[in-house]
């Protein structure tokens, strides 16, 4: 154990945890069981490269799994500093990857203003393709769809290749994901937009297919640290292994253990055959659990040793002792539920000072929460359910950023297609129609026709007046975001749609609503790009404040829907 006199990122270290974090070059593979402190391992690493090692913080990279882990690393780095790491890239792959497209997606066809399609986004336009196809979508799950389209780029694989190697399927549902992924990837590139995969798969396009642009950051990142790495899937480990394969400055930590992604494609191969990847890698495991008691991680040792594919290691508890762990079996899912609200009674009653908010219920699908929530109201005990609707997930907060995005990208159209009628003003479905067909012909976007609206066939006087009224304040907007902050474009569009109003009339949720986008203002007019490291200071004459806000709100909302 590293005393006191150790500087600040070394003192209290164990031995492992010292001989991971003095790790200089060559690849290193950190086995970190459950509460061995794998995040102050990582975090003193790059102090120790940065201080003992004389590594300039531009050099160094580090991917998390959620931006909240990214938040944390970047502040414990700079308090055991005494400074920001300026010029550190600090981020989930999804953020890195959403910044390289930023900086060179041009080399792709898109524009760098492109918009960013979270997933209920991209299920909307699964929707879209499906209906101009004619596909039902009751005979054919546009969610099953979208999960295909999502599996098959994290495993690297386009429309083109999905296509290829689907060709001829006897399944009938595999060629119609394949027709529905073609016209989808064809929206996306008309709207100018990536969806959350895209800023996995795209990256390592780049990557693969431009030699000096991968050169240029692997010049640029000579260390790379990568958190979770047990759930990393195909797209992450290619970006990986382009960026570190010359000089092999690599450390990733993780647990085989604590692999839970598989649904979503992570593949444990990745850490189980690192040493085959990276030949000669240093495999440092940390053993001491700083977190649970003897008695937990006894029960979680014997459960795991049943699994024979994974590398040995045994977790032992700092904490000795601990309560007895209790197995209950009840008859069904209302009888479970009162034996749980009868257990938490009881020991409120008989501990002095304990609540009701220190106490936590798991449960693991959505389905059980309804037979706990009677047993807690027919209990009349307070409780929480954490985990609702987000607040970006809100519908109000949808449409204020739809609002945003067709101002920040004029070829946007689900964002289009959102509110080219909230609130109302004489945009119905017939009107929309037309457009939609007449900008089709005239090979325009919805905005553009709808700045012409008068020219349009069959659309009724009123209609032209309420899109080119539309029109007339997305250009407006736009202009405006060209030369102030966010939080003024927002103002502005709040007052100009009578946003207040229209919400505060929808009855007994309006106010809520209305808070909601009220704290949706505040949180941007303190907005700052470059404390949100969406981008490095000698860039931002490139994009405006509005782009990169919607980047960060696109990746909050999606990726940390992993992390409650």
């Amino acid at each position: 154990m590293h005393d006191s006199r150790s500087p600040p990122h070394l003192a209290g270290l164990n031995t492992h945890q010292f001989e991971a974090t003095s790790h200089f070059e060559g690849p290193l593979l950190v086995l970190a069981g459950a509460g061995s402190g794998k995040t102050r391992v990582l975090t003193a690493r790059v102090c120790h490269l940065i201080q003992e090692y004389g590594i300039p913080p531009t050099q160094i990279l580090a991917v998390t799994f959620t931006n909240k882990a990214a938040g944390e690393m970047r502040e414990r780095i700079t308090k055991l500093l005494g400074s920001e790491p300026t010029g550190m890239w600090i981020g989930t792959f999804h953020s890195v990857g959403a910044r390289l497209l930023r900086r060179h997606a041009d080399r792709l066809g898109w524009d760098r203003g492109f918009s960013i399609f979270d997933s209920d986004q991209s299920l909307r336009l699964v929707k879209t393709v499906q209906e101009e196809l004619g596909l039902d979508p009751k005979r054919w799950n546009p969610k099953a769809i979208r999960i295909e389209i999502s599996n098959s780029k994290n495993q690297l694989q386009d429309d083109k290749i999905f296509q290829q190697e689907t060709q001829g399927s006897f399944d009938l549902f595999v060629r119609n994901v394949g027709q529905v992924f073609s016209g989808y990837q064809k929206a996306l590139r008309a709207q100018n937009a990536f969806d959350f995969d895209d800023l996995l798969m795209k990256p390592v396009e780049l990557f693969e297919g431009q030699q000096d642009l991968l050169e240029s950051y692997r010049e640029r990142f000579s260390f790379i640290l990568v958190d979770e790495y047990q759930d990393t899937n195909r797209a992450q480990f290619r970006f990986v292994e382009l960026l570190a394969r010359a000089h092999e400055n690599l450390m990733v930590v993780g647990d085989p253990d604590q692999s839970i992604y598989a649904w979503r494609g992570a593949d444990i191969r990745n850490i189980l055959d690192f040493e085959t990847a990276f030949p000669g890698a240093r495999v440092v495991p940390l053993e001491i659990n700083y977190r649970s008691t003897e008695r937990i991680l006894g029960a979680a040792n014997a459960v795991i040793s049943e699994n024979v594919n994974r590398p040995e290691k045994i977790l032992r508890a700092s904490r000795k002792g601990g309560e007895k762990i209790t197995l209950v079996e009840t008859s069904d899912e209302k009888d479970e539920a009162r034996w749980i609200v009868s257990q938490i009674e009881s020991r409120i009653q008989s501990t002095p000072g304990l609540s009701s908010r220190d106490c936590a219920v798991l449960y693991r699908t959505n389905a059980q929460a309804r037979a706990l929530e009677d047993a807690f109201l027919r209990a009349r005990m307070p409780y929480q359910v954490v985990g609702g609707v987000r607040f970006y997930q809100r519908r109000e907060i949808q449409d204020v950023l739809a609002y945003l995005r067709l101002v920040s990208n004029p070829r946007d159209r689900t964002a289009f297609d959102r509110i080219v009628n909230y609130p109302r003003r004489g945009v119905g479905h017939t009107t929309h129609e037309h457009l939609v067909r007449w900008a089709l012909d005239e090979d325009m976007t919805l905005l553009e026709a709808a700045r012409r609206a008068d020219e349009v066939p069959g659309i009724r006087t009123v209609g032209v007046r309420g899109l080119k009224r539309f029109a007339d304040l997305i250009r407006r907007l736009s202009a405006r975001a060209a030369q102030v902050g966010i939080g003024e474009v927002l103002e502005e569009l709040v007052e100009d749609i009578d946003l207040i109003r229209h919400l505060r009339e929808e009855g007994p949720d309006g106010e809520d609503r209305v808070r909601n986008v009220t704290e949706l203002i505040t949180g941007t007019l303190d907005f700052n790009p470059t404390l949100a490291r969406s981008i490095e200071l000698e860039e931002m004459g490139t994009f405006t404040e509005l782009d990169l806000f919607l980047q960060d709100v696109a990746l909050i909302a999606d990726v940390d829907r992993l992390d409650p």
